[in-house]
């Protein structure tokens, strides 16, 4: 039993709605159902009874829920499992992402309270925010999140969205570009994509359809470079960590941005809930 296809089914039980639950999970609709089929099959119990208005859980499709969501719980134990505390700073981040704000921010902590190890630990956004929880990590950085029930999420920067498109895309040599300029072409994610992007250019009125999803951001970047029409999205902070020639990153118009945040324990002293803000801030 994957445990991706636990994820799928926890996604829908809580939207009951496959659509909805493969915009969340940024794949296509089709491919939740195979999961959620194939996971039936294995199991040998029906999970959602479906109709063309509505979806509901099965009495064992209820049971299921709590195993899965336990299960879930115990693998994302399982990745951040046993650093010791002592002398040892852990920060929950997702790959490949907030490379420059890590180093400027380790660097600005060591410059307090020199003697610390850094582990970095890397987590999906609602695992990351669950191991912050449960004592796994000791701050994690965040984009998007406006609110975590048990923690404290601090605001702690802006950064706008660029459009990346291929070098020989159309508008590859233009100062800024519209969405709506590049919404014929396929929109590339990945597995390690940041959720918060899409959600953000949801909210600012951008309708975007999430199309093949790769297994990291580099591989979005390559397959971006080597398709003139297809396109994606990233922060600030990812576009300055872009290496390819093959892809040009391209401001949106209407600019659109984004909230980072530094998210605490809730009963962090107020002392060093400042000094993380601070130094993971511009």
């Amino acid at each position: 039993m994957e445990l991706r296809a636990l994820r799928y089914f926890v996604t829908v039980a809580d939207e009951l709605h496959f659509g909805r639950a493969a915009d969340r999970l940024h794949i296509a609709q089709p491919a939740v159902s195979r999961q959620i089929a194939r996971l039936e099959r294995e199991l040998g119990v029906r999970l959602f009874d479906r109709s063309p208005r509505r979806v509901r859980l099965t009495a064992e499709g209820l049971r299921v829920l709590d195993a899965a969501r336990e299960a879930l719980a115990a693998a994302d134990r399982v990745r951040v499992a046993a650093t010791p505390r002592a002398g040892v700073m852990r920060i929950g981040t997702g790959t490949g992402q907030f490379t420059a704000r890590l180093e400027r921010g380790i660097d600005a902590l060591r410059e307090r309270a020199p003697a610390f190890d850094v582990v970095l630990v890397d987590l999906p956004l609602p695992a990351r925010l669950n191991a912050l929880r449960q004592g796994e990590v000791d701050l994690a950085l965040a984009r998007g999140v406006r609110a975590a029930p048990g923690l404290r999420v601090l605001p702690t920067w802006t950064e706008s969205l660029f459009a990346v498109v291929s070098a020989r895309h159309a508008a590859a040599d233009r100062a800024a570009v519209g969405v709506a300029e590049l919404a014929d072409g396929p929109f590339r994610t990945a597995e390690d994509h940041d959720p918060s992007v899409v959600t953000a250019l949801r909210e600012a009125g951008v309708p975007v359809r999430a199309g093949h999803r790769a297994a990291t951001v580099g591989d979005t970047i390559v397959e971006v470079g080597s398709d003139p029409g297809s396109w994606t999205v990233l922060p600030a902070d990812q576009v300055a960590d872009l290496r390819s020639t093959r892809v040009r990153a391209i401001p949106l118009d209407p600019r659109t941005t984004i909230t980072g945040s530094v998210v605490i324990p809730a009963d962090l002293p107020s002392g060093c809930a400042v000094a993380h803000r601070a130094a993971f801030g511009d």
